[in-house]
């Protein structure tokens, strides 16, 4: 049996040990395995040459500690999903007769697909075209497949972010400053509210919960008179600023991508505040780098899985993560929706326990419930009797 491989997008932590597993999956049972290079590219030809590889377990073994990918990817080419006024997704058709040609020549039985939303819905339509097809869900947003309770690459984002937030710390405790940290996430929040929770940040802002910068002032200037030294903000490129996204435009080609919210953020606080605030655009290293033990295990779990799926002619699914299992579903099922952070659910109710401020409630509602005890030691003082707890 012939089956192929190929990963689309943006790179994240994992790929590789997904690869590792897959292609160590299919060798057991005597497969052979088509490593397709720089996503979907790979399955058309080009002149003089081929975009394609036999990949063996020599090649792939130990890969899984690897960060990116040995394939390549992109996620720019020829197959962009165009999707029409009734909301119909299609590519362009002379593209898909090149793809079926050479999944054709080549043998193909079966073809895995790791990427993100917009890989999963090209990965959909060559499942519509009849094409044997499995996805497998890939970005450090964690937003894609709600029925999938992580992505691979995710863990890895927040622990890179995590680690950065605990150095600038330091350095924002040194100097009395307000630090504002701009994460990824594209449209979603969990990365800034993974992260945030795990550095003890002051304020996290993220999309699925609209804040008022008075409130976020208010909230920073109450932190100060209460004597702390540093404030932390961990904000989500994706949050919006007086209900607007905040980008950037690509001067060559004209393009806006998210990001800057941080720079206006760290500004707004320092004018109204009067303190010092500086910002950080973490970036790139959010998805570089070698992939946490989490990543390895579950990029690993979902290769295989795909081959067992392969094996039981179970196409046109997703594999996912539910509670401590690899399941899959439908692949329509995992991007009918985007997976995004709920506000009112048990992560956001944990980190407002925390004191963690989104923006969303101004101090006299955060703070005017709570009332310092009264110190046991005060109460002797003042009537000369030990405080006892009735039995």
């Amino acid at each position: 049996m012939i089956i192929g491989i190929l990963n689309s997008g943006g790179d994240c932590p994992g790929i590789n040990a997904v690869i590792e597993g897959f292609v160590s999956a299919a060798y057991r049972r005597g497969w052979r395995v088509i490593g397709f290079h720089d996503g979907f590219e790979g399955l058309l030809p080009i002149v003089g040459g081929r975009r394609y590889e036999i990949l063996t377990p020599n090649k792939t073994h130990k890969i899984r500690s690897k960060g990116g990918t040995i394939l390549g990817t992109t996620n720019t080419g020829n197959f962009n999903v165009r999707v029409n006024k009734l909301g119909h997704a299609s590519v362009e058709p002379s593209v898909m007769d090149k793809a079926r040609k050479t999944i054709t020549a080549l043998g193909l039985q079966a073809l895995a697909v790791i990427g993100g939303n917009g890989s999963a819905r090209t990965a959909s339509l060559l499942s519509e075209e009849g094409l044997p097809v499995i996805s497998i869900p890939k970005t450090i947003n964690n937003d894609l497949c709600p029925a999938s309770d992580f992505t691979f690459g995710f863990q890895s984002a927040v622990s890179v972010v995590s680690e950065s937030i605990d150095r600038i710390r330091t350095t924002a405790n040194s100097h009395q400053r307000i630090m504002v940290i701009e994460v990824m996430g594209d449209l979603s929040g969990w990365i800034a509210l993974h992260s945030g929770i795990s550095t003890a940040a002051d304020v996290v802002l993220i999309p699925e919960i609209p804040f008022d910068m008075k409130n976020v002032i208010d909230c920073v200037k109450a932190r100060k008179a209460q004597g702390q030294r540093e404030i932390i903000v961990v904000v989500a490129e994706g949050a919006r600023l007086n209900g607007s996204l905040v980008t950037v435009r690509n001067k060559d080609n004209g393009d806006e991508r998210l990001g800057g919210i941080g720079n206006r953020i760290s500004h707004i606080l320092e004018d109204e505040t009067g303190i010092e605030a500086r910002y950080c655009v973490l970036g790139h290293t959010q998805r570089g780098g070698s992939p946490c033990p989490f990543d390895r295990i579950l990029g690993i779990r979902f290769g295989v899985e795909a081959v067992k799926l392969i094996e039981q002619n179970t196409f046109g699914v997703s594999v996912v993560l539910k509670g401590l299992d690899v399941d899959h579903v439908p692949i329509k099922e995992a991007i009918a929706e985007p997976r995004m952070v709920r506000p009112d659910s048990q992560m956001v109710r944990t980190a407002r326990e925390l004191g963690v401020i989104f923006g969303d409630l101004p101090p006299e509602e955060l703070y005017g419930h709570q009332k310092t005890a009264e110190d046991p030691s005060a109460t002797e003082k003042k009537t000369g009797k030990t405080s006892r707890k009735k039995a």
